[in-house]
């Protein structure tokens, strides 16, 4: 019995760990000349198998072609407790037209401790990861490596070009993994409190499993992401969203 439990809070607290640091997409992708200096924030619930575990907060803050995005996140489940803080550096590459990481420092204390810090060179075709002292290299032939919120920039970036499919690739704490996103066509939902909204649905294959949905009316937010476990099914919920920044074109 204690075996099942550890293996169950295991497999939930990685889910957290998952919704929290790649569910998050972000609002910017705009032409880097017509960025202003400016920033947004956003709160978001966690939820798994429909019961509130935690609460997660994010900001950018942007200027010229470059941000530095912050987020942090709590959660607690079957009594073990779990804290998420990051901080990425990403700009824009006018030699490949895309949104790159330039590195970013993630520190996880409780279940699954861990400090990593990374840093990426080649058009992002390479980088460094160091995780509690270990250091190992990776690279990528085809498609940048990205943190997660990098990552989450791009998907908004081929929104606003209509992109109806891309591949991406996130680099985590010992691995590259691969991602497919596919975009489907938009559905109308009420959202709290900003009432009916259109939404457009992202579908991730590969890794892993994940549905997230953007609202164009808010800044093309992220309003919601969904998981899609096997035993588990997790969702992250925005509820509040602020942002001091101008309404930007795509750049196609």
């Amino acid at each position: 019995m204690i075996h099942l439990s550890s293996r169950v809070t295991s497999g939930v607290l990685a889910l957290i760990l998952l919704l929290t640091h790649s569910a998050v997409a972000s609002e910017q992708a705009a032409p880097p000349e017509a960025i202003e200096k400016c920033s947004r924030s956003s709160d978001y619930d966690i939820y798994l198998s429909g019961i509130h575990t935690g609460t997660m907060s994010r900001k950018e803050s942007w200027q010229g072609k470059a941000a530095v995005v912050t987020s942090k996140s709590e959660a607690s489940i079957l009594g073990i407790g779990t804290q998420y803080q990051q901080r990425a550096e990403l700009s824009w590459s006018d030699e490949t037209n895309e949104w790159l990481t330039e590195k970013f420092h993630q520190k996880v204390t409780g279940f699954r401790a861990r400090d990593m810090q990374a840093t990426f060179s080649n058009n992002g075709r390479e980088s460094r990861v160091d995780v509690d002292g270990d250091v190992e290299n990776y690279r990528s032939g085809d498609i940048p490596l990205r943190d997660v919120d990098t990552l989450a920039i791009q998907i908004r970036h081929y929104l606003l070009q209509g992109r109806s499919q891309f591949a991406l690739i996130r680099q985590a704490s010992d691995a590259i993994e691969r991602y497919q996103l596919y975009v489907r066509e938009s559905l109308t939902m009420n959202v709290a409190p900003w009432g009916e909204l259109s939404l457009i649905p992202v579908e991730q294959t590969g890794a892993e499993d994940v549905t997230y949905y953007f609202a164009p009316a808010l800044d093309y937010q992220l309003i919601k992401a969904r998981y899609h476990g096997i035993i588990f099914q997790g969702l992250i919920e925005l509820n509040r969203y602020s942002s001091s920044c101008g309404e930007e074109p795509a750049q196609g």
